[in-house]
């Protein structure tokens, strides 16, 4: 009789447990079963992971973040944006990874995998983060990422602050090679400052470009004789009527190459003249600024009013 019982509650427990996956996510069962308990209670039963506890929250490297039940590519990086949420946000995802769904509790919309129905999170629209006014807020448990290998080879960055880091991207941004300049800090004391922690001067940041450049159409060297040219390399105490430690001007060298490279320049102008005030500083983490100031200019419709570009060199 006790076997028989026991058999009963078997049959029992295992229809209780196929009853709680998605008929859509039948086709990747092996891969539901390897998940940890708390995997599940998001993906499955639809829970949240704690802000700020996600392994994707901070994430800035070039990739395409997928499904993590059926593998399925949801977010390309390009389209990650700090929204100081606590989870990875994303204002666009690839058309067609993603589905909609009234939540249960009536207010929000919720988010899944469009491939096997896996909860992803919520999305929210009308905030005003980016341009696209949508933020998709994900869970990071609910992902993987595909680092792009590929790029790090391909393509090499340069790190130079000239005052308002607007202008520096506007004129960096227009050199022939280059395939991509944000803006953003660097030099600092603090982990992933934002703006406003910034321009209160006392984390140790500068204001700084990243300039992504192709190395077989453009040299370092070329770039680093825009930067001298763009911007007055002769002011101790800022850039214009920016003024503050965060708005000095520096070159960030990854390397001796480059930072001979800086110096060679540097001593071109002053035997031409000019008194450098530009420090040359090792380069340190790179923290991308808020989407609101990247491509400022571009977006605006202006052009830089502290920047503008002056001939220095033969």
């Amino acid at each position: 009789m006790r076997i028989m019982i026991f058999f009963l509650l078997s049959a029992l427990v295992t229809v209780s447990i196929a009853t709680e996956m998605p008929v859509s996510m039948k086709p990747w069962k092996s891969n539901v079963e390897r998940l940890s308990e708390f995997e599940k209670y998001v993906l499955i039963n639809k829970g949240t992971e704690r802000a700020y506890t996600g392994e994707y929250v901070y994430t800035k490297e070039d990739g395409i973040y997928r499904c993590k039940v059926c593998n399925a590519p949801l977010f390309r990086s390009s389209d990650k944006f700090e929204s100081h949420c606590g989870w990875p946000s994303f204002d666009n995802a690839i058309p067609g990874a993603i589905k909609e769904v009234a939540d249960k509790d009536g207010m929000r919309t919720e988010i899944v995998c469009a491939t096997c129905g896996s909860h992803l999170g919520h999305v929210f629209k009308g905030e005003g983060y980016t341009d696209k006014n949508t933020r998709h807020c994900v869970n990071s448990i609910s992902l993987t990422f595909d680092k792009k290998k590929s790029d790090v080879q391909e393509k090499a960055k340069a790190y130079f602050a000239g005052g308002c880091f607007w202008g520096v991207e506007y004129y960096m941004e227009q050199v022939k090679g280059v395939i991509e300049v944000r803006s953003g800090f660097m030099g600092g004391n603090v982990k992933n400052p934002g703006y406003y922690d910034v321009v209160r001067g006392d984390t140790g940041h500068i204001e700084t470009v990243e300039v992504i450049y192709d190395p077989a159409q453009v040299s370092y060297e070329t770039l680093a004789k825009t930067f001298f040219e763009i911007h007055d390399p002769t002011q101790v105490d800022g850039q214009g009527p920016d003024i503050g430690s965060q708005y000095y001007s520096a070159v960030f060298v990854n390397n001796d190459k480059e930072r001979k490279v800086v110096n060679k320049l540097i001593g071109v102008l002053e035997k031409k003249g000019y008194k450098i005030a530009t420090k040359v500083l090792n380069a340190a983490p790179f923290y991308k600024a808020e989407e609101y100031h990247q491509d400022y200019y571009k977006h605006k419709g202006t052009t830089p009013y502290c920047h503008r570009r002056v001939k220095r060199f033969d």
